[in-house]
């Protein structure tokens, strides 16, 4: 018996390699640079490499700026957070704004056993009453699993037969009825 694959493990969360988003108390502890002569350092953190380089070369505006930015690092840090999860593709609240992308190939759980049936049925006609369970996910798209599961539920059906091709050993269902 096959095991069915429940919807929920076929979505799979793909996330991009993400920038950690930065967090005001880092921006603060960095701030607090600024004691040892390194003002601007929260500025660079957050994106602003200008003004942070500007901030280091001046000791923070002569120590305006300095003061002003501890009212002002809240704002910096959304800020750039934002930009972040826009580059990313997340909304403001950090959910993905696009789908995400599953890269496997899932056979449609819609597919019923009897269409699969069918599908195998033509494709042994096509192959001259002979299939291999290879040649059968080619024909079908289904699984491995599942073309192997319909094969051997007919096989004890005795709608097919077993044999090995004599040259390559691989094993061919024979349809009787072909």
């Amino acid at each position: 018996m096959i095991n069915q694959i429940e919807p929920q493990q076929l979505e799979t969360e793909i996330e991009p390699q993400q920038k950690p988003e930065t967090k005001v108390s880092s921006s603060y502890i960095l701030w607090l640079g600024c004691l040892l002569q390194l003002h601007g350092l929260h500025r660079i953190y957050n994106g602003k490499i200008a003004s942070g380089l500007l901030w280091l070369c001046t000791f923070g505006l002569f120590g305006v700026g300095q003061l002003m930015d501890l009212v002002l690092i809240p704002n910096m840090v959304d800020e750039y957070n934002t930009k972040i999860r826009a580059k990313l593709g997340m909304s403001d609240v950090g959910v993905p704004t696009q789908d995400p992308v599953i890269a496997a190939s899932v056979f449609n759980p819609k597919t019923t056993r009897q269409q699969l049936i069918v599908k195998l049925l033509k494709a042994a006609s096509n192959r001259g009453g002979k299939l291999s369970v290879t040649q059968a996910v080619m024909d079908t798209g289904a699984s491995f699993a599942e073309v192997e599961a319909t094969l051997r539920e007919m096989l004890k059906s005795e709608y097919v037969a077993i044999e090995n091709h004599p040259d390559s050993g691989v094993v061919i269902y024979h349809f009787v009825e072909l």
